[in-house]
């Protein structure tokens, strides 16, 4: 089995599995009983779910352990089975492993609070995830999670009952709520600076609120560590049907920003609460397309290469002498644009019409839409032609991601050039889920923020043909 400190410093992101306990939930285990029993009860299903993680394209999988510290297992009168539950977890998780997937032994927040604030000494929490820890060693887990903690005092216990114990890797994450700070407080600043001082390898992000405020958190947490980051967040909020708890955040949402996460700087990616091993599969997916294989800093200096070989005959026009829309902002002056949908079939006639009349307004420019919430509309490319030949305002073209891949995305917008349309707006899109056709396939290459990169290099660069 390889050593998990081995791969700390090398260039590829790696994914870790989502949310044992929303599939054993999708399989029928209400929530009124320990999940943490099932590696005694049910060790066959605990184990399906692992090989499902797997299967879908995870590297790392937590065991099933996240609440098997003896204060948390007491309501179900399971504290005295705290060693063979935890022994469990870890040598399922390991059975379905086999050598070339990590185990991380999962260890939760104790539930309760300690000193000062509550009647726990520092020693008794110690002494309580120090027993969970040793019962994951004995089971033969590669490394150790500590998950969703708030408080600094806490994960800090659990820190100590590891070192005590073992020198194995530790990847340590704190949970966020809604206003980018713990439920207790702490900023992302503040616990950051904080483990970055104490003996961990991995300093991360998960459950929460969902992606997007994980993913503002990274981009603060980045400069204040030299250590690795992680991100494994919820998929959205949850919200309540018929007693069921489902969470609304699709697999191409989560695979979009896992995406922003390695950009961030994460180099360990999964999820949490909600995420099933759909949600994996494209997670998986849209890291491995961006996975460096170098360096961010050697990235950066190719980057910056790559500008300077400007072929001397190319003329990167400025953005005021580009359109009439550009100049304005170009200039600072303040401008209008209006929405308007492209028509739904192939007569645009009531469309343009409408359009006449902003245009007599006063309005500088018109909105085209791309396939906005997913529908099938005439495309936008053709919409915003039409608009600046037959009437003569300048439009905005939308462009979005979720249809095209790299190759498509590129001629798109070498013929948008040739037929006039400068205006740009670039959005990574809906998806399909959120339209009639909820089968249809996203290709997601990149997002906004990757293809904006990629438009602003097209005026320094040649197609590798010519």
């Amino acid at each position: 089995m390889k050593n998990f400190r081995d791969i700390l410093n090398n260039d590829r992101v790696y994914v870790f599995d989502g949310a044992v306990g929303t599939r054993l939930y999708d399989k029928g285990v209400y929530i009124n009983r320990s999940y943490d029993e099932l590696n005694l009860v049910a060790p066959d299903l605990v184990r399906e779910v692992h090989e499902e993680y797997i299967k879908a394209g995870a590297d790392i999988i937590e065991t099933n352990s996240f609440g098997a510290t003896r204060h948390k297992l007491q309501p179900y009168g399971l504290e005295n089975k705290l060693r063979e539950i935890n022994v469990a977890a870890a040598r399922i998780a390991r059975e379905a492993a086999g050598e070339n997937i990590f185990v991380a032994g999962a260890i939760g927040p104790l539930g309760l609070r300690i000193e000062p604030f509550g009647p726990t000494s520092f020693d008794e929490a110690r002494g309580m995830f120090r027993d969970q820890v040793e019962a994951l060693l004995e089971g033969g887990v590669d490394l150790f999670i500590l998950e969703t903690f708030s408080e600094i005092p806490v994960i800090e216990q659990a820190i100590l009952a590891v070192r005590q114990l073992t020198d194995l890797p530790i990847i340590a994450q704190m949970a966020i709520q809604m206003d980018g700070k713990t439920t207790f407080g702490t900023t992302p600043e503040i616990f950051t600076a904080a483990l970055d001082q104490l003996d961990v390898d991995v300093i991360g992000l998960n459950c929460g609120m969902g992606p997007n405020h994980v993913l503002n958190a990274l981009d603060k947490m980045r400069p204040l560590t030299s250590k690795k980051l992680s991100a494994q967040p919820n998929a959205g909020l949850p919200r309540d049907v018929q007693g069921r708890q489902f969470y609304m955040g699709s697999p191409e949402y989560m695979a979009e920003f896992s995406r922003r996460f390695v950009q961030s700087g994460a180099k360990f990616v999964g999820g949490c609460c909600g995420t099933t091993p759909t949600h994996i599969k494209l997670m998986a997916e849209a890291i491995r397309s961006v996975s460096p294989r170098q360096s961010i800093s050697e990235a950066r200096k190719q980057s910056a290469h790559v500008v300077d070989l400007t072929p001397v005959d190319i003329q990167v026009v400025p953005a005021e002498e580009r359109s009439n829309w550009g100049r304005k902002i170009a200039r600072g002056e303040f401008v209008t644009s209006v929405e308007v949908l492209p028509p739904k079939g192939c007569d645009a006639d009531k469309t343009l019409d409408s359009i006449r009349l902003l245009k007599d307004a006063g309005v500088d420019g018109v909105n085209i839409p791309d396939g906005p919430r997913a529908q099938t509309r005439m495309s936008a490319q053709a919409t915003a032609v039409l608009v600046e030949r037959e009437i003569g305002i300048e439009a905005v073209l939308h462009y979005c991601c979720r249809d095209r891949n790299l190759l498509g995305m590129m001629s798109d917008l070498l013929g948008a050039a040739a037929l006039g349309l400068h205006n740009l707006l670039i959005i990574t899109g809906d998806p399909p889920k959120m339209g009639p056709y909820p089968d249809a396939t996203a290709v997601f290459d990149i997002d906004a923020i990757g293809l904006t990169n990629m438009v602003n290099k097209l005026p320094r660069s040649r197609s590798a043909s010519e």
